[in-house]
């Protein structure tokens, strides 16, 4: 139930977030989830797509640092304390969460928040055990 996450290292100048973004929409390819994380030297730009290996090819030919990240996928349930529910389970399991961000799942309407965990083996057991649904890439897409 692992997704892959594309992380681009991005210089901390203008326009450098509009830049590869540029360059995978003149190449057809669509976002299905993007984080931005920033520092005084650079900034992350962490992207879920479907075509994850080829848009990985084609930063990486346009000169950007590009690493694959596996992921977790998890439904939230769309009331209060929905992510409280997971946030719950997974501290009891003593997992540990390295980040976290948001995404809409187009195809189903859902919300899932994606998550990368120091122990990823961890969190999915004790998710699997609580009942607690994870998505697989095919219904991210």
């Amino acid at each position: 139930m692992k997704i892959s996450q594309l992380s681009v290292f991005l210089e901390n100048r203008p326009h450098s977030l509009l830049e590869p973004l540029q360059a995978l929409a003149a190449a057809g390819i669509d976002l299905s989830g993007i984080a931005l994380a920033d520092s005084e030297q650079f900034g992350i730009l962490r992207l879920v797509l479907r075509d994850w290996a080829r848009a990985r090819g084609l930063l990486q030919s346009g000169g950007w640092a590009v690493t694959v990240t596996d992921m977790v996928a998890i439904h939230v349930e769309d009331q209060p304390g929905g992510l409280v529910r997971i946030l719950e389970v997974l501290a009891a399991a003593g997992a540990d969460i390295e980040y976290m961000y948001g995404l809409f799942v187009r195809r189903s309407g859902r919300v899932a928040m994606l998550f990368r965990f120091a122990r990823p083996e961890l969190a999915i057991a004790a998710l699997e055990a609580a009942g607690i649904t994870m998505l697989g890439e095919d219904a991210l897409y």
